[in-house]
């Protein structure tokens, strides 16, 4: 499993519940195909820098999730169907930047030509 951002944009005239309501929708497409959805930040109205979809501003909501792709595939999908989402993008994190750790290969070995290796030069001013 992989984590992923999914920032959605929704249509700024909504009201909570109606928002909790689609995000209720894409966490249960998620856990259903055995992905974990995680933080949900709410960073609300925003002006737009163009007009999008006709409107001028729209209602922000950043979602984490660790999911495998299938997961997200489907969640995007949803996402893309229902009239009050203006828009979605969805980031996949590297494993490096979400903190996961990688498994070393087994029966793997480096030769000292392949380690890499650091000389610190001496500066003179």
């Amino acid at each position: 499993m992989r984590t992923y951002e999914i920032v959605i944009i929704f249509d700024a005239s909504l009201d909570e519940d109606n928002v909790r309501e689609v995000l209720d929708n894409v966490s249960n497409i998620i856990r259903s195909k055995g992905g974990n959805p995680g933080r949900m930040e709410h960073w609300g109205k925003r002006r737009f820098a163009y007009e999008l979809a006709g409107r001028m501003e729209g209602y922000y909501v950043i979602f984490d999730v660790t999911a495998p792709s299938d997961a997200v595939s489907e969640a995007s999908r949803a996402l893309s169907l229902i009239d009050e989402v203006l828009r979605h993008k969805v980031l996949r994190i590297p494993d490096e930047v979400a903190g996961r750790q990688f498994k070393p290969v087994v029966g793997a070995t480096l030769t000292s030509s392949q380690v890499p290796t650091v000389t610190a030069e001496k500066q003179t001013d």
